[in-house]
């Protein structure tokens, strides 16, 4: 029989998920990929994929649309309740954020492994499949991101990146659980994952932290008749 491209394609991915996660995005060779996908030719991961960029894409692309409707969808509840007390309202957001990506806990197609992956990536904004999708407002990460500012202080969301807070930790929890044994009841997990993203949203900054804040602004700021710096640092 000829080789089947859509088998082809899926295998890759599956070997990347696995790859990826137990080892790091840049820790593996594309010829180690191609191996372990039971690939006898040696050029069938850059024919179907180009490179590890565009591997890395795929691997997403296979998880992104679920999660996305998903989250969109516990969104638009979130807005036509309206009204909630504040409480109620940041758990129902921050449910918002962690539920759609702890699905993925019990997914047994590389859904651990995305996880893990996922944890990976939350630092490396410079690849260009993240920089479209965080520049893009209609991507659910983003109307959240829109939904929970007007709960925080503008500090918070301009200087303090309270927001980024509360993802990166979703993320490197539920990376943690993923590397774990799998067949265990994750509904817990969840919702103590859960309290602890509102928590970090109810959190108000301290006077110490606006009092240090503003001590680096100070020191930032170029005192009168001072040559102005160049280069970045404080």
């Amino acid at each position: 029989m000829p080789p089947n491209p859509g088998a082809t394609s899926r295998q890759l991915v599956a070997a990347a998920e696995r790859l990826f996660a137990e080892r790091g995005i840049d820790g593996v060779s594309l010829r180690e990929i191609n191996t372990a996908a039971g690939q006898r030719n040696s050029t069938a991961l850059q024919y179907h994929f180009g490179d590890r960029t565009g591997l890395l894409n795929a691997v997403l692309a296979k998880h992104h649309p679920e999660i996305e409707m998903r989250r969109h969808q516990l969104l638009d509840e979130y807005e036509s309740r309206g009204g909630l007390p504040e409480t109620e309202a940041r758990r129902t957001l921050a449910a918002a954020l962690v539920r759609p990506m702890a699905v993925k806990l019990a997914d047994p197609d590389g859904g651990r492994a995305y996880l893990r992956i996922m944890e990976q990536l939350v630092h490396r904004t410079g690849l260009p499949s993240l920089q479209s999708r965080q520049a893009d407002p209609g991507q659910s990460i983003n109307r959240w991101r829109e939904l929970v500012a007007p709960m925080l202080e503008e500090v918070a969301v301009r200087e303090l990146h309270q927001r980024f807070t509360a993802i990166r930790v979703t993320y490197v929890e539920l990376a943690r659980r993923a590397a774990g044994p799998d067949g265990k009841d994750d509904r817990l997990f969840t919702s103590h994952l859960i309290d602890v993203v509102s928590a970090i949203l109810a959190t108000e900054v301290s006077e110490e932290t606006a009092r240090l804040l503003g001590e680096r602004k100070s020191r930032s700021r170029p005192s009168e008749g001072a040559p102005l710096r160049r280069g970045g640092g404080p």
